[in-house]
């Protein structure tokens, strides 16, 4: 008997807006706690909210890209329910008249529907001390940030697919600059709602909900586990309920929360101090113009306009800063696929090393095609090119400056070549004995030295043709 895994997802983005949802504090990750809150994200009574207009714009340029509905008028309700990490004891969202619906992401070639998108503030954050586990404390500097909800309809047949659908969406709202998606942060969260079914059946199976899923790796082995879990159910024949569960990083399992609420349990009404958004009918075409291409387009655009493969046009576009790093650098030195070698090589491991994101360190676009056309010119070799990198990247010298202070231009005279093999093979008997002898694979250490002694000045070509001149008596 075959089963199938039906999956549909919550994810819950931050805004990238200065101040929160409905007051003037800041936003700003990493401070002291309680120290951005107000009378209105603590929900002092008699305070009234006003809405950010940011967050709207960005939750609209979100819609418009994902090819959403827009709704001409959307209201906000009240979600009752009491946490200790939430104030008022009712979050401000919305519920019948969502920002938009409808929409749709691609991936691996299949369309997942995007079932609407709507705003509401956060909650808290909770700290439970490890100390001392008879008490928790509460930090409300996040009550009230701008969440943008996703909500997608059951399309995903597999955890793996759910991963490769919340990568997706990340890199195109980083490329959108709504968020920065920040899951170390908390600024990209992820309910899953996941049923087994035989293969076959109609309709869905019993709905499980696992709750702040907040990494790629905890979200696939959440799933993977609750798809194992509620299959055995189903081959035992034992009933399960629809409920909400918690994952267990640590003991690699979900544990169950509480059973799961209906609409009607949050009591939703209209937000009494909150009139209705309403939209004019140009909006969707004027926010078109905000767009930017996003990755699924430019990796097609790459390929077809550079010629590159899918996986360097994949590497490249992955954040959106590489793919205009490597455009601009194209535009200096336009050999596109030597820039991307550059780019996915040389600069990324320097990019590991340093832990920095490609537009935080000096080497611009216009330096690294320099360096490229340098060594495409033969005026420095490749080995020389590798060091100016580094020594730029590291000082923000120009690498033309570099190759002029440490004279790395290429020896292009034959005889001073000449003059530096003669000395290599002479202080190397065994290599150019064996190298004489057929074992080809010694020319190799005897070229290295050459470029040892000259600092990798010189060319490798020219060296490898003057050894096996040598050997054929030219």
């Amino acid at each position: 008997m075959k089963f199938e895994t039906v999956i549909g997802l919550e994810v819950h983005v931050e805004l990238a807006t200065a101040s929160k949802m409905f007051c003037g504090c800041s936003t700003s990750f990493g401070a002291a706690a309680n120290s951005q809150v107000c009378p209105i994200c603590l929900g002092m009574p008699g305070v009234l909210p006003v809405v950010n207009q940011e967050a709207v714009q960005l939750a609209l340029k979100t819609a418009v890209a994902f090819h959403c509905q827009i709704a001409a008028v959307c209201r906000f309700a009240r979600k009752s329910y009491f946490y200790p990490d939430l104030p008022k004891n009712y979050q401000i969202s919305q519920y019948e008249e969502p920002l938009a619906t409808g929409g749709w992401l691609e991936i691996s070639g299949q369309r997942i529907r995007i079932r609407r998108i709507h705003l509401e503030e956060d909650a808290g954050k909770l700290i439970h001390p490890e100390q001392d586990q008879t008490y928790s404390l509460i930090d409300f500097n996040r009550t009230g940030i701008p969440l943008m909800e996703i909500v997608t309809e059951p399309d995903l047949r597999s955890p793996e697919a759910a991963v490769e659908f919340l990568q997706r969406l990340r890199q195109n709202l980083r490329y959108l600059r709504v968020s920065d998606c920040s899951m170390e942060e908390g600024s990209l969260r992820c309910d899953a709602n996941i049923s087994v079914r035989r293969e076959g059946q109609p309709g869905l199976g019993v709905k499980v909900e696992v709750k702040n899923l907040n990494s790629f790796k905890s979200v696939r082995k959440a799933l993977l586990f609750e798809a194992s879990r509620q299959t055995r159910l189903l081959i035992e024949g034992k009933p399960f309920r629809q409920e909400t569960r918690l994952w267990n990083e640590n003991l690699g399992i979900t544990e169950s929360m509480r059973g799961k609420e209906q609409a009607h349990d949050y009591r939703y009404f209209p937000e009494p101090d909150l009139v209705p958004l309403r939209f004019e009918a140009g909006v969707t075409a004027s926010l078109k113009t905000e767009v930017v291409e996003l990755p699924q387009a430019r990796r097609e655009r790459l390929i077809k306009d550079y010629g590159l493969s899918s996986y360097e046009a994949e590497v490249l576009t992955a954040e959106k800063e590489v793919a205009d790093y490597f455009e601009e650098a194209v535009r200096y030195y336009p050999q596109p696929r030597m820039v991307a070698n550059w780019i996915m090589g040389d600069l990324a491991g320097l990019l590991r090393e340093k832990k920095c994101a490609i537009n935080q360190q000096p080497v611009t676009a216009e330096m690294l095609g320099e360096l490229a056309r340098m060594v495409h010119d033969g005026k420095i070799t490749m080995t020389a090119a590798k060091d100016v990198l580094r020594e730029t990247f590291n000082t923000g010298k120009h690498p033309a400056l570099v190759v002029q202070e440490r004279n790395l231009v290429q020896i292009d005279d034959a005889s001073a070549v000449k003059t530096v093999v003669d000395q290599v093979i002479a202080e190397n008997p065994k290599a150019w004995a064996d190298f004489l002898a057929g074992t080809d694979k010694a020319i190799g250490f005897l070229i290295g030295q050459v470029m040892r002694k000259t600092r990798g000045r010189a060319n490798p070509r020219k060296v490898e043709e003057l050894i096996r001149g040598y050997r054929h008596g030219k």
